[in-house]
């Protein structure tokens, strides 16, 4: 078994190619996580005395909302096959810094990671878990029958439970209903909600002891349809073949190995040195951040969870705050800043029609679900680009997300009326978008509160 997930081979050139299928511009970023990717690999392959010496040179992500911060740092752990989470900074002092303490993002982390590999070992033993699943739906729907008076042969009995079988493959039962005896939720498992620092392994320790207890684990009689009983009994025997243990020791090694923690809104939490009030709160989070960036263990349900070679990307607008208005220590931990660059009209019509996943390809594949033909005509495409432009530069710069709001309200007719149009070719032009747009874009009260 590789030491990382595949997808960490590649090459910064391959990184940086496939996140331009995505996100439209910023080189220099991609270019930053690009490296940041291929170093674990390269670190993988250095001896093992100076392997555990090599850390990962955190990113600081620098620009307004909208940009492809968030993107970029997704796009990448999907690359990698490794766990990501996304948190945000200031959620940590929102409600007087007792809601959730900085550990849990690493908790959250590994829970990851844990359902990652989960879904990777349950896709290895689905073909098993369908053969058990069918034989024990095969029994509900053909129960063994033994006693006296039973004078059928087992030859005969064969057949029958094959001649079920070949129905079953066939369809014909699917609209048979069954019952099964199915598993429900527990008291073990409610006490897994706590999640607060010290209550997660008390969650966990109550889970295993009511979990032994006869309230722990109940079975509730269900009655469904024969393709949701193959359903429900496959994820079942999918479960039993899964090695639990062999999972959240790989997950454990892949969240210290590969993990990346995304902190957005970082700038939220910067305050001056020597400052009172709010800057004493969002200092005091810095710094219980710090030891989870620089190197600790953290106590996880699954167990504990190293912290020195997760790598975290940060992001911030920085329109009051500086990175420098972090405090020393934490600077040093994000040792690369990247300034991301301001989104113009151009890019906007680039990211409507560019990345595989651009908005104007949704919508018609939308549509196409109604049977409607649409086509964005090529100048309408940078009418909603520099309608979008304009509303940003009039109100909040939202960045690309101003695109996904103009495209609702320019769409909302034919989306509503889809159904009963009698004409499903739809060529939208530059005068249709302006018809469209041009009320909401005239009125910047408007412009503003509703896009």
């Amino acid at each position: 078994m590789p030491l990382l997930p595949s997808g960490e081979g590649l090459t910064p050139r391959q990184v940086v190619a496939e996140l331009d299928r995505y996100i439209v511009g910023q080189k220099a970023a991609k270019r930053a996580v690009a490296i940041a990717l291929r170093n674990r690999f390269r670190r993988q392959k250095v001896e093992p005395a100076l392997r555990d010496e090599i850390v990962p040179k955190n990113i600081i992500l620098i620009g307004p909302t909208g940009v492809g911060k968030t993107e970029i740092a997704r796009r990448l752990a999907k690359l990698a096959q490794a766990p990501f989470v996304k948190v945000e900074a200031s959620k940590y002092t929102e409600v007087g810094y007792v809601g959730r303490d900085v550990e849990s993002m690493i908790r959250d982390l590994t829970s990851i990671a844990v359902q990652l590999v989960r879904d990777e070992e349950a896709a290895g033993v689905q073909g098993r878990a369908r053969e058990l699943a069918e034989e024990r739906l095969l029994d509900v729907l053909f129960p063994p029958v033994t006693g006296p008076g039973f004078t059928a042969t087992a030859g005969t009995a064969g057949e029958s439970r094959e001649k079920l079988r070949a129905m079953l493959h066939a369809g014909t039962l699917d609209g048979r209903e069954v019952e099964l005896d199915l598993p429900e939720r527990g008291p073990g498992q409610f006490f897994q909600v706590f999640s607060g620092q010290g209550m997660e392994e008390m969650g966990v320790n109550l889970g295993e002891m009511l979990g032994g207890l006869p309230f722990g684990k109940k079975t509730k009689r269900r009655r469904v349809k024969v393709p949701e009983a193959l359903e429900l009994l496959r994820a079942e025997e999918a479960a039993k073949l899964i090695d639990m243990e062999h999972v959240t020791r790989e997950a454990i090694r892949r969240t210290e190995q590969s993990g990346i923690v995304f902190i957005d809104e970082i700038d939220k939490i910067a305050g001056k040195e020597g400052a009172g009030g709010p800057d004493v709160s969002r200092q005091g989070v810095q710094r219980d951040i710090l030891p989870i960036v620089e190197g600790s263990t953290v106590t996880t349900k699954f167990g504990p969870v190293r912290t020195d070679h997760i790598l975290f990307i940060a992001s911030g607008a920085f329109h009051v705050a500086r990175p420098s208005d972090l405090i020393p220590e934490l600077q040093g931990r994000f040792p690369i800043r990247v300034e991301m660059e301001a989104l113009t009209g151009a890019d906007f019509v680039r990211i409507l029609t560019e990345p595989q996943n651009a908005l104007t390809r949704q919508y018609a594949a939308l549509l196409a679900t109604e049977g409607i033909e649409l086509t964005f005509a090529p100048e309408a495409v940078e009418e909603i680009a520099r309608l979008a432009q304009a509303i940003n530069e009039r109100t909040e710069n939202i960045g690309a997300r101003r695109l996904h709001t103009v495209m609702e309200r320019l769409l909302d007719e034919i989306s509503f009326d889809a159904d009963e149009r009698p004409d499903k070719r739809i060529t939208l032009d530059a005068a249709y978008v302006r018809k469209q747009l041009a009320a909401l874009v005239a009125d910047e009260d408007l412009s503003r509160y509703i896009l």
